[in-house]
């Protein structure tokens, strides 16, 4: 498909992109990915080959780092239509297997119940209580605890 215009050898590097440039040398610029600072990409020449493009082809770096072109596809080609070829397909008898019918399942009628009409009841006001705070409970101040004397030692 692809054919081999000029032979540069160019290594590729990961995270680069390699084309052809205006004037039909080898360049290369930094991919976008996470990290990158946004702006544009500065351009690098890697090889040197001038290579003069025609038109309808497409020019790109192959995996052998060399230049290489391929014809676009422009357009339909008329009067060629692409007839499918459809191959015969044999029916199979299937035997159908017999289902039992089932009772369709019987609905449930729900009762409605008579509506009741609500009556709007005033409550009577209730009266504040001022509350009552708990009495305080007497804390039974603690003693402190009697030093033992040390026993003496024998030596």
């Amino acid at each position: 498909m692809a054919e081999v215009v000029a032979k540069c050898g160019v290594k590729k590097e990961k995270g680069y992109l390699y084309f052809l440039d205006k004037n039909g040398n080898v360049s290369c610029a930094e991919m976008s990915r996470a990290g990158r600072k946004k702006g544009r990409v500065k351009k690098k020449v890697v090889a040197k080959v001038g290579v003069k493009k025609e038109s309808g082809y497409l020019y790109f770096v192959d995996k052998k780092g060399n230049v290489a072109r391929a014809k676009m596809a422009r357009g339909r080609k008329k009067g060629k239509k692409k007839v499918a070829k459809k191959k015969a397909v044999k029916k199979r008898k299937v035997a159908k297997k017999k289902v039992a019918k089932k009772k369709p399942a019987k609905k449930k009628v729900a009762k409605k119940k008579p509506a009741k009409k609500k009556v709007a009841k005033k409550k009577p006001a209730k009266k504040k209580v001022a509350k009552k705070k708990p009495a305080k409970k007497k804390v039974a101040k603690k003693k402190p605890a009697k030093k033992k004397p040390a026993k003496k030692r024998k030596r």
